[in-house]
């Protein structure tokens, strides 16, 4: 299922970290409703408007800015959102496209690539017997650019997103916590992106933000660089802990952008990262200490939450089940607008007009 971002805060502050510009190539391969891509469109039209050529803006409205959905009618949503912001032609080529990513290497790659992979351990199709009764079967995918054969989706994701970025591009990517320390798969390709890429930012988030209530979530930061067999490129992994301590629902206490303004001022955008500066919640390691971790993990905690330490302050039976309903009726009011905006959309026959999805 997907991870479900509900509003805008985080996809605003990872692309204030990132930086998209008019001359990026910039993808989501598990764009949804193109969250991700409408903040790097707005953060672009923002800081760029007036300075903008004609030939970035030709760019950025006939695939510079694209996205890949595996569901149809969110791909299509997603691609009338990002019109509906300036992004695409009603005659142009379909910015985002639905199909299953995972299945071949990219024929495109990207110079920066923001993405909320679906959650779920499992890649798996259905199939369908002689009499009808349907199964869900794992699914590895062999591919020649990928590390390793896996039926784990998240893990094939970062595989992809590796794949999919070019030389010196950079990817923001929020992954669960199994992708930091599970074994056997997960262990070969957190080492072979430690040594061949620079992974130098981890952003813990709290629960609470997220439709799949319970699942403990980051975003990971890395660039691609050029081969350097005898060299590892992370130097430094950066780690903010913005999960300790901090607690939130989708709407009576939701997460705000300037939740996390402490994160964006720690990693320093418009500077050097040697310039960086250690605090409570921000904590470099280096690529040895990294290494030497059992099976490399990364999934590194310092701080103490005072409501783990004192059952008294943990919230009382009755808030939890308020917060557990609220949370549930947030997301059904989400889904609930964006089917109305599929049927106005299929009913007024605009949609395919305006921003066609090829198959």
């Amino acid at each position: 299922m997907s991870s479900g971002i509900t509003n805008q805060a985080l996809p605003r502050a990872v692309c204030e970290c990132v930086r998209p510009t008019p001359d990026d190539t910039i993808t989501d391969p598990a764009s949804g409703t193109g969250g991700f891509l409408l903040a790097a469109a707005e953060y672009i039209l923002h800081e760029y408007d007036n300075q903008l050529t004609p030939e970035q803006r030709k760019h950025l409205s006939s695939g510079g800015i694209w996205g890949t959905e595996l569901v149809r009618n969110t791909a299509r949503l997603a691609a009338m959102n990002l019109f509906l912001h300036g992004i695409g032609q009603p005659t142009g080529p379909t910015l985002v496209h639905d199909r299953d990513v995972l299945i071949s290497p990219p024929t495109k790659r990207a110079s920066l690539v923001l993405a909320n992979p679906p959650f779920g351990k499992k890649s798996s199709i259905t199939v369908y017997g002689d009499d009808g009764s349907a199964a869900r079967e794992a699914i590895a995918y062999e591919r020649r650019d990928f590390w390793v054969t896996t039926t784990n989706k998240q893990l094939n994701f970062v595989q992809h997103i590796a794949s999919l970025l070019e030389i010196h591009g950079r990817a923001a990517v929020v992954v669960p916590d199994n992708v930091l320390f599970e074994g056997g798969a997960g262990e070969t390709i957190r080492r072979r992106l430690l040594k061949e890429y620079d992974v130098h930012t981890l952003l813990r988030l709290p629960k609470g933000i997220w439709y799949a209530v319970g699942v403990n979530a980051n975003v990971l930061f890395f660039e691609r660089k050029p081969a350097r067999p005898e060299q590892a490129w992370t130097e430094k992994m950066w780690v903010y802990d913005f999960r300790t301590a901090q607690h939130f629902t989708l709407k009576q206490n939701p997460l705000t952008r300037a939740h996390l303004e402490d994160f964006v001022q720690c990693y320093r955008p418009d500077e050097y990262r040697s310039k960086r500066v250690e605090t409570e919640r921000f904590k470099a390691y280096t690529y040895e200490e990294l290494i030497a971790r059992d099976k490399a993990n990364l999934d590194i905690t310092w701080l103490r939450d005072p409501s783990l330490d004192d059952a008294d302050n943990l919230p009382a039976p009755e808030v939890l089940a308020a917060e557990i309903v609220e949370d549930l009726q947030a997301a059904l009011e989400e889904f609930a607008a964006i089917a109305e905006t599929l049927q106005q959309a299929r009913g007024e026959g605009s949609a395919e007009e305006a921003a066609p999805v090829a198959d």
